[in-house]
């Protein structure tokens, strides 16, 4: 998630609550992954090693890979995102991700998602291809496969 700017990022295991929940985050430039629970929100430097990363902004968009740093503090500085406005199920990380992009999408003349329509487009496919994945590294573990790494050219 880290090494992924610009990016929606998921993680399968939020640990709030006494339970594990997926949860959901906006990288910065940098690989910062701003995220909203009961807390607030949070500008987390490290812990999203591993998760799923989306991209969310094509490399020859100059103009607003400038400007995200920006966009991404600003957004999450309202007081929209205070801790105290969180409720589990209808303002959630997930709400926080997704007004971001709407945000930013409208911003730049395009449409609105809605959550079933960024779910469907984006976060399953990411998900599906993560599942394939490692399914395929666990049957050649099981058989005992060993993979070596191509040496660096």
């Amino acid at each position: 998630g880290h090494r992924c700017p610009s990016a929606a990022a998921l993680s399968s295991c939020s640990a709030y609550a006494g339970h594990c929940d997926l949860h959901v985050g906006i990288t910065s430039s940098q690989g910062v992954v701003y995220n909203y629970d009961q807390e607030g929100v949070h500008r987390d430097g490290s812990g999203w090693e591993q998760c799923i990363s989306i991209p969310l902004v094509q490399p020859d968009m100059w103009e607003l890979l400038q400007q995200w740093d920006n966009l991404l503090e600003e957004f999450s500085l309202e007081e929209t995102w205070l801790p105290h406005r969180y409720e589990e199920q209808q303002h959630n990380c997930y709400t926080f991700a997704l007004a971001f992009i709407n945000r930013v999408r409208q911003g730049r003349g395009g449409a609105a998602l809605s959550k079933a329509e960024f779910t469907e487009r984006f976060l399953l496919a990411r998900s599906r291809e993560a599942a394939r994945y490692l399914r395929l590294q666990q049957q050649l573990a099981d058989r005992d496969v060993y993979i070596v790494p191509l040496a660096e050219q």
